[in-house]
């Protein structure tokens, strides 16, 4: 790419914050703004991007009572860095003056000199006002917490004596995880090999293949990544094959599959087992196969809507069924902070529907004494237990079955992690068999 087509990690940031702001997801901007990067220049474009977006909230209160009046919608654009300026004095280590005078310039990136005066002035006006400016943040739990009104709701309704802890949970930096293929290492194994390589990692209690990074690395630098030895997972998901109780020669169906961590990790486990691995999305279902193939693992990948199983079941049932259902990913926020943004108080009902089809239409095809697994990366009752507990209602040939070992807290039925808890993300599992 010629050099004059190439953006800074400031004016980069501006433009992926924007999109997301006009409504894109951060993952398919931010891969997209980056490719007009120097690779050297990336880390930042990450810290800054990331960091604005999940800061969002307080960002913009800021924003507005610093700018003399609002910039036009044209202007989204320099509206976006001046947050990554504000973002930078405020939360980063670089020195003011560099923070400062970088922002200013990439308003001449953006091609909008005009914004540089703006820029500089605003962000002078935030260090002579810092301390009052920050005050004011505390006022409301919006700004304090950087959420939307609705989702500080919903969880001060559904926990209302753990609802903060989730929301500074949701505004830390996520950790990398690991999960080792057992075909290839043992947990203890492979922790050496990542010392050998001096890439800091501890065991993740109940996650026998699990492991915890001190520091996020690039995957390649993973001994064996390249050849299956390890893939990225948070200990959470992880958790979800030890509840299937996988048992040799079963028939196992992926419901929801994408991108295929959670089928991957089943054949690990048995890798002659027959696996169907579902997703609705024919794009999304080349992340399952590229991940089997690395793994060199193989499993029946379909394309189709999982909760209308006459479009591509043959008609013979299965031993074992995953649904980890679409859901609002208010237990993956510090992951996906553009969540805060994107998702919508109104979205709740048409996902809570989405579960019951995938609950009511998948359950025929489980055989006599077979196990369900229901989950989602959701901290909402109403995703969660309370689906679960209407499903057991409709549905008298289920039943709870309890693990012989508790993946979580326990609730009203099933099991509830919260984001944070033993550093995991946010998720929920229940485990059904047919009676």
């Amino acid at each position: 790419m010629a050099k004059s087509n190439l953006l800074c990690p400031r004016s980069a940031a501006a433009l992926v914050i924007q999109r997301v702001t006009q409504g894109q997801s951060l993952n398919t901007a931010f891969v997209d703004i980056s490719k007009r990067l120097d690779e050297t220049q990336r880390p930042l474009f990450h810290q800054l991007t990331y960091g604005v977006i999940r800061w969002f909230f307080a960002l913009e209160s800021i924003s507005q009572q610093i700018l003399s009046k609002p910039l036009k919608t044209k202007d989204a654009d320099i509206q976006a860095l001046l947050l990554v300026g504000i973002y930078q004095l405020r939360s980063l280590r670089i020195p003011d003056h560099a923070a400062l005078s970088e922002t200013v310039n990439a308003s001449k990136r953006l091609n909008k000199q005009w914004a540089s005066g703006l820029i500089n002035a605003c962000l002078r006006n935030y260090q002579r006002q810092q301390k009052t400016l920050e005050e004011t943040l505390a006022e409301q739990t919006v700004t304090e917490y950087a959420h939307p009104a609705w989702l500080i709701e919903k969880y001060q309704a559904d926990w209302p004596d753990l609802w903060q802890d989730i929301l500074t949970a949701n505004n830390q930096q996520p950790p990398m995880m690991l999960r080792v293929n057992s075909r290839e290492y043992s947990q203890s194994e492979y922790l050496e090999l990542l010392e050998k390589a001096t890439i800091p990692g501890t065991a993740i209690e109940n996650c026998p293949q699990g492991i915890l990074l001190e520091q996020a690395c690039d995957v390649f630098a993973l001994p064996g990544f390249v050849e299956g030895a390890v893939s990225v997972q948070d200990g959470a998901a992880q958790q979800v094959v030890d509840l299937l109780d996988l048992q040799p020669n079963q028939r196992i169906l992926d419901a929801c599959s994408a991108p295929g961590g959670k089928t991957c990790h089943i054949l690990e486990r048995f890798p002659n087992n027959e696996v169907i691995a579902v997703d609705i999305s024919q794009e999304r279902l080349k992340q399952v196969e590229e991940n089997l193939s690395r793994l060199n693992l193989s499993a029946n990948c379909l394309a189709g809507d999982a909760s209308n199983p006459q479009n591509w079941w043959n008609g013979e049932q299965f031993d074992r069924i995953l649904v980890d259902a679409p859901c609002t990913g208010s237990g993956v926020i510090r992951r996906h902070p553009d969540i805060k943004l994107l998702r919508k108080a109104e979205d709740i009902e048409q996902l809570v529907g989405q579960q019951q089809a995938l609950l009511d239409n998948l359950w025929p095809l489980l055989k006599p004494d077979g196990l369900l697994i229901y989950t989602t990366c959701s901290a909402l009752k109403q995703e969660n237990e309370l689906q679960i507990e209407a499903f057991l209602q409709r549905q008298p040939e289920a039943m709870e079955q309890l693990p012989s070992r508790a993946p979580a807290r326990r609730v009203s039925f099933g099991y509830q992690l919260l984001p944070g808890d033993n550093h995991l993300d946010g998720f929920y599992y229940a485990c059904l068999r047919h009676r």
